[in-house]
């Protein structure tokens, strides 16, 4: 198969042909028809993730075709159009059988744990469990979205925030998973703002429906609490910094929630705790969305309310793709990057 992948952390990223990967037992070949470059991959590729062995093929967010599926499999045939959120469960422990399966600690992860979705084949464990039916008339370029951050913010701002419509939600980073917050709390009635130190990220958000756009900086949460009567109900950090992460649980009101979602490099940071004991904040922790908890995201999908074809920017191939990836750090977002890999 044509694959995009690396030999080195931090170093050349390549486009070549590699042997297809191996079908699991209850697992699924997938045909990829998009697979998405969000800044995980670049945590990946820079060394960042103990669970990467080189080398090593990356991306982890992706929709296509079943390919083949192996012993045991009951509910997907080949030619079934799917996707997957990025964490896949095992299917046996506690956390799985419980609908969990977001935090099961035997999980496996395509372009983490094993060879990703950049690539024209990519292997899926525990299939019945993991894979997704993709609704009919989402193209796969939006359907790779909802694998990880689409999938990522709805379950941050649903089942850990429990995000109400009124509510001011305050979104710390415009990329992928950030616009994805926006665009599903304007779906679900709230009034999102959106914080980023790009003025081109600002204008996608604003375009995708944040009532409230600010430049990062130190004087970000005191513009919040002046714009929100004292502060916002919900806030997020969709970047995972030291700094974005404590202005976010600064911008919070009392009783607010801060929910972590941007995944944290150069050690761990410093968060207001005496704001968090006397206002009696909530410091959440999201880790992307079972299978089992997509039909409440599906059903915004085909209401029309959430369209993730919105957040699309661009397509590139599978040589573009590898210059990128290096870049996708300092990038600024205006949407989502999509990979086909049956482009050159």
């Amino acid at each position: 198969m044509k694959a995009l992948y690396y030999e080195t952390f931090a170093g050349p990223v390549s486009v070549g042909d590699l042997p297809a990967p191996d079908l699991p037992d209850g697992g699924a070949l997938i045909r990829v028809g998009a697979s998405g470059l969000c800044r995980s991959d670049w945590h990946a590729w820079a060394g960042h993730d103990d669970s990467v062995h080189l080398p090593h093929v990356p991306g982890h967010e992706f929709a296509g075709v079943v390919e083949a599926v192996g012993p045991g499999v009951q509910r997907w045939r080949p030619g079934d159009r799917v996707t997957a959120p990025f964490v896949n469960g095992c299917g046996r422990c506690e956390w799985c059988r419980s609908g969990q399966a977001q935090v099961c600690p035997e999980q496996t992860q395509p372009g983490f744990t094993h060879a990703g979705s950049h690539a024209e084949l990519v292997a899926v464990r525990a299939a019945d469990l993991n894979l997704v039916a993709v609704p009919d008339g989402l193209p796969d370029a939006a359907a790779a979205a909802l694998g990880c951050r689409f999938a990522t913010a709805y379950r941050a701002l649903t089942a850990r925030a429990g995000l109400r419509s009124g509510e001011w939600i305050a979104v710390y980073g415009a990329g992928g998973v950030g616009l994805s917050a926006i665009v599903i709390a304007r779906a679900l009635g709230a009034r999102p703002i959106a914080i980023d130190r790009s003025p081109a990220a600002l204008e996608t958000a604003a375009r995708l429906g944040a009532e409230h756009t600010l430049p990062a900086g130190p004087d970000a949460p005191d513009a919040i609490a002046a714009l929100t009567s004292g502060g916002a109900h919900v806030s997020v950090d969709a970047v995972g910094s030291a700094d974005t992460a404590a202005a976010s649980v600064l911008s919070l009101r009392r009783r607010g929630r801060h929910v972590q979602i941007g995944l944290l490099s150069g050690g761990m940071p410093v968060l207001p705790l005496d704001r968090a004991i006397a206002w009696e904040l909530d410091i959440l922790g999201s880790h992307g969305m079972a299978a089992a908890d997509y039909p409440g995201m599906l059903a915004l999908v085909a209401s029309g309310a959430l369209r993730p074809e919105l957040l699309v920017g661009r397509t590139v191939g599978l040589a573009e793709a590898a210059r990128l990836l290096p870049l996708a750090e300092a990038a600024p977002s205006t949407g989502i990057t999509v990979l086909d890999p049956a482009l050159p």
